[in-house]
């Protein structure tokens, strides 16, 4: 499966070459893309992209099964019947259990005697991760319970000064603030036929996780980013802090010297911390491929085996909630992305309804996950924003 991925990459490499070569053809003539030109271009940075979902996708299922096989090297037969979370799934499809909560592996803040198998919860979030990076980049806390939890940040540090021989040391106490995190909570509803939960070869566990991952997953990063703070999560684009503002005429486009100064926006500390990373939707990206700095070389680098795209020697994050190039428009997000912290309270709930659409011979499941998030330090995270004219 390695090899697979690494011809992928390759190819992928290579159609990003041939995309360069037609752009650098252009330059060369001073003049923009033929039409026909045009349509290679995009089709081109299409299949990089599909080969970068596919590279993920199979990343996803070598890790999944990596982790069958090591349940299975320890597993120990158990007096519970409905020992894994297929059949717990399926027992809840059949009525002989009401609901469920799915617990995730790591260690919680909060002691927890209901900690079950995460292959389901695992699951879940490896889609939910492809719908978008916030659940990736930002450091997540997971908690039994839903009350308030708060994070203690520090603001300011002790700070040192000379002192002369038999003067008084001066007190520098460090500074400290804290952000509350609740939890919103998240659901939906998804009916699955009868038929196919009565069939026992029926993969009941990858179809909830597949459709849990990619609902919930979209409406979490969504708010996770543009969250107003009131009903929502405080998103990362509305918390985080201004640092550059894009030149007028241009449509709110960034530059190459925007994205430098981008860089050296946030605190010198934070830059140097692991988890650095710019975050952009899919539309910037494709201007960013474009961009060359001052000696003609594209700045946008294809990642290669076990590395994501970087630019500037930074890891970039395609997020679909981040705005667009636009005028006034937050288009690019910069810092230590763990700074932006993610609670998630308790785990993935799942119950279901015989009767809620009984006149369709369907069993409805309902879908619950309790979230919060906020940026735990301002100076961080920046943000370039388009001129308004």
């Amino acid at each position: 499966m390695s090899e697979f991925i690494k011809i992928q990459q390759e190819a992928r490499k290579s159609a990003y070459e041939q995309a360069k070569a037609l752009l650098d053809n252009a330059a060369s003539e001073k003049r923009d893309l033929s039409g026909e030109e045009t349509q290679t271009y995009e089709r081109i940075m299409a299949d990089i992209d599909e080969r970068a979902k596919l590279i993920e996708s199979i990343k996803a299922t070598a890790e999944r099964e990596e982790r069958a096989a090591e349940a299975a090297a320890s597993f120990k037969p158990s007096e519970d019947t409905r020992s894994n979370d297929s059949d717990i799934l399926r027992a809840i499809a059949m009525g002989e259990q009401r609901s469920y909560e799915f617990a995730p592996e790591k260690r919680t803040l909060v002691g927890s005697s209901n900690t079950v198998p995460s292959s389901f919860y695992n699951q879940v979030f490896q889609v939910a991760r492809l719908v978008g990076p916030m659940l990736q980049t930002s450091q997540i806390f997971n908690t039994t319970s839903g009350e308030n939890l708060t994070i203690p940040t520090l603001t300011a540090r002790s700070t040192a000064a000379v002192a002369t021989a038999t003067a008084a040391i001066g007190a520098s106490d460090p500074t400290f603030s804290s952000i509350t995190l609740g939890a919103y909570k998240y659901s939906f509803l998804v009916g699955v036929a009868n038929e196919l939960i009565a069939d026992a070869g029926f993969d009941l566990t990858s179809l909830i996780a597949e459709q849990a991952g990619s609902e919930i997953g979209y409406r979490v990063n969504n708010d996770l980013t543009i969250g107003t703070g009131t009903v929502q999560p405080n998103g990362l684009s509305t918390v985080a802090g201004s640092a550059v503002l894009g030149g007028t005429g241009v449509s709110g486009a960034f530059t190459y010297d925007n994205l430098v100064d981008l860089v050296y926006s946030i605190d010198g500390a934070a830059r140097q911390l692991p988890g650095v990373g710019f975050q952009m939707s899919t539309s910037s990206l494709g201007v960013l491929r474009k961009l060359k700095d001052g000696a003609g070389n594209y700045i946008f680098v294809p990642g290669t085996t076990g590395a994501p795209d970087t630019v500037l020697g930074f890891p970039v994050y395609e997020n679909p909630a981040v705005a667009a190039v636009g005028t006034g428009n937050k288009s690019v997000l910069f810092g230590h992305l763990p700074s932006y912290k993610v609670r998630i309270a308790g785990g993935i709930d799942i119950a279901q309804s015989p009767d809620y659409a009984f006149n369709q011979d369907v069993t409805t499941f309902r879908v619950k996950m309790r979230v919060d998030g906020n940026l735990s330090h301002a100076s961080h995270i920046k943000y370039f924003k388009g001129a308004a004219s």
